[in-house]
């Protein structure tokens, strides 16, 4: 076995220190729910009886208690494509699960919004917080315990990480997610993005912007660019939560139909009667949650994983924070480049290599914990070989040695950069994340007086006026979880980007969000603490110096400290109310820092 590049090792063991107590507690709780906790053996006669009451066709063969019963917590709806797959899912999955000498319930379900459709409006104001509720929900859907295993359904952004939250409180079963796969490729990436720019210069209608958009977004399966879904599914495989390579097989096809079949299959083989058990929280370790974050970085993954990956390390008593993501960065090197870090889509990613051909190259080079308890396999390797179909039935094979296309994908000894593109910035402003792999080394370092916002909407109100029009740091405050949910500031990229393009030098500074989708404009985001937590950059003022620098870590106002120290926080405005927003105020009162995972569950449960 190739030996573990020694500051990979350093950050696991810095996260294993630092997470000690809460993982051991973590650990005893689940033991005494697998060992003295309630069970489906263990309950009565008429709470047996209701649990079955509901299924004809199972009934019989649920009654054995040597059977294991399989909780599918699902997140299907149709108005959202990456999940509109699922609608047949469950009914497939029982007769699977019969075959394998087990059954299956659809346990309950969870929301699963789309941030594509909320971004920029008042709906999106609930997206961070949807994954809390997911988490709940996925709690309440497995709190019955007549299951001794889980299939878990779901893909985007918020919706893996709250399955995964809720899940691991229940860490003694063993677990699978199943994805659908994304979308077929619809227009090309770079003209999509042509359409929107042209649009935010008022040069093409409203008419010719959507004719653009649903030919990018035209069917059922995950969007195709790399964001915080497809994100979710590279740090799935890397955890060994997935079949192998089950990332990215597209909807509707006989190979992803064996996927599926293959994960509820497997369930019953890994289940605490056996002598393979493979609980969901031994699975998720620290070495698990270390994968996750280093081929995040590999890839040039979401930004909103720096918030994601430390709330599911938490649910499981692990503690990751943005230096451990800052010094895995630096080791890391950039294997991929996919739209909108790159000009491909996740289609052409697989079809060069995809997860399976990035997770091989760096347990080559050491780079990934390759001895971890994965769900399929004897560790991490068999996430480094291709699914396929060999007489109809499913099968994985070996990668070549050369990437199918390397302008998208490429070798340990080859790689975009020596770098996986993750800053931390920190000064008399804060402490921030910038992401740039896809940002030209030239724009590293923005200087430039400062423009101050409270919503998106002004800023392309300003954009429109010509406001901007000029060497400028856009600074968008209350924006944090306790403001407003933290919503992605997703609608900001198309004018900074012709702001850009126009020659001007500028970045964004917020306590808010980007998207899985920003790119070419650094930004530094996350920014805490937030404005109305009392963060500095509540003082900031129109016409300040701001600097951000992620070649020295540096987030500052330029600004003399005695005036800098007399300055008042500017005051929060009121919360918006309407779409429901009210009602998710205990959530944004009770909200932990960014770092810490945005998530007013885990804080208040004291994880």
């Amino acid at each position: 076995m190739t030996q573990l590049h020694p500051e990979i090792a350093a950050v696991t063991d810095r996260v294993i220190e630092r997470s000690k107590e809460r993982r051991a507690a973590y650990r005893d709780l689940m033991t005494q729910q697998r060992e003295g906790g309630t069970s489906r053996r263990g309950l009565g006669c008429a709470n047996l009886a209701h649990a079955y009451a509901g299924t004809d066709e199972q009934r019989d063969a649920m009654k054995p208690a040597n059977r294991m019963n399989i909780g599918i917590v699902t997140a299907y709806n149709d108005m959202l494509s990456a999940h509109a797959p699922y609608y047949r899912y469950p009914e497939q999955m029982k007769i699977w699960a019969l075959e394998a000498g087990a059954t299956a319930q659809v346990a309950g379900g969870v929301p699963a919004m789309c941030d594509g459709v909320t971004q920029g409006y008042s709906g999106m104001e609930l997206s961070l917080f949807s994954r809390d509720t997911i988490a709940l929900s996925t709690t309440v859907a497995l709190s019955h315990n007549t299951f001794e295993g889980a299939a878990l359904l779901g893909i985007c952004d918020k919706i893996v990480p709250g399955l995964l939250m809720g899940a691991l409180r229940f860490g003694h079963l063993p677990m699978i997610l199943i994805p659908a796969g994304p979308m077929r490729t619809g227009i090309a990436n770079k003209e999509k993005a042509r359409v929107r720019e042209l649009y935010a210069e008022g040069k093409a209608s409203r008419e010719e912007l959507l004719e653009s958009e649903i030919a990018a977004y035209h069917g059922k399966g995950t969007c195709t660019f790399y964001g915080t879904a497809n994100s979710n599914q590279m740090m799935m495989e890397a955890m060994g939560l997935h079949v192998p390579g089950a990332s990215f097989i597209n909807p509707g096809t006989k190979l992803r139909q064996e996927l599926t079949k293959a994960a509820v299959q497997r369930l019953p083989q890994i289940g605490w009667d056996g002598d393979d058990y493979r609980p969901i929280g031994e699975v998720v370790d620290e070495r698990a949650i270390v994968n996750a974050a280093i081929v995040l970085l590999a890839t040039g993954g979401s930004t909103n994983h720096l918030i994601h990956l430390p709330a599911i390390a938490r649910a499981a008593g692990i503690l990751i924070d943005w230096e451990d993501f800052d010094r895995l960065s630096r080791s890391v090197p950039l294997l991929a480049r996919v739209y909108p870090n790159g000009s491909a889509d996740v289609n052409g990613f697989e079809d060069a290599g995809g997860p399976t051909f990035v997770i091989r190259e760096l347990l080559k080079a050491g780079i990934l914990h390759g001895d971890t308890l994965t769900t399929f396999g004897d560790g991490l390797a068999a996430y480094g070989r291709k699914p396929v179909l060999e007489n109809d039935a499913l099968a994985w094979s070996d990668h070549g040695e050369a990437s199918g296309d390397d302008s998208i994908v490429r070798t340990i000894d080859a790689p975009f950069s020596p770098e996986g593109g993750f800053r931390i910035l920190s000064g008399n402003l804060g402490r921030a994340c910038i992401k740039v792999s896809a940002v030209e080394r030239d724009r590293w370092t923005i200087e430039a007086p400062c423009r101050v916002f409270h919503t998106q909407q002004a800023v392309q109100d300003a954009f429109k006026a010509g406001e901007l029009d000029r060497d400028v740091v856009v600074v968008v405050r209350f924006q944090g979880p306790r403001a407003n949910g933290m919503p992605e500031l997703h609608k900001l990229t198309p004018p900074l980007g012709v702001l850009q393009n126009r020659g001007f030098r500028v970045a964004l500074v917020t306590d808010g969000r980007m998207s899985g989708a920003s790119g070419k404009v650094p930004a530094a985001i996350h920014l805490s603490p937030e404005a109305l937590g009392g963060g500095p950059i509540g003082k900031l003022r129109d016409g300040d110096i701001v600097r951000v620098c992620a070649e020295t870590g540096e987030l500052a106002a330029l600004v003399d400290p005695v005036e800098w120290e007399a300055r008042d926080l500017a005051a929060a405005p009121p919360p918006d109310l309407g779409s429901g927003r009210e009602l998710f105020a205990m959530m944004r009162h009770g909200a932990s820092e960014a770092e810490a995972g945005g998530s007013a569950m885990l804080a208040a449960a004291g994880l």
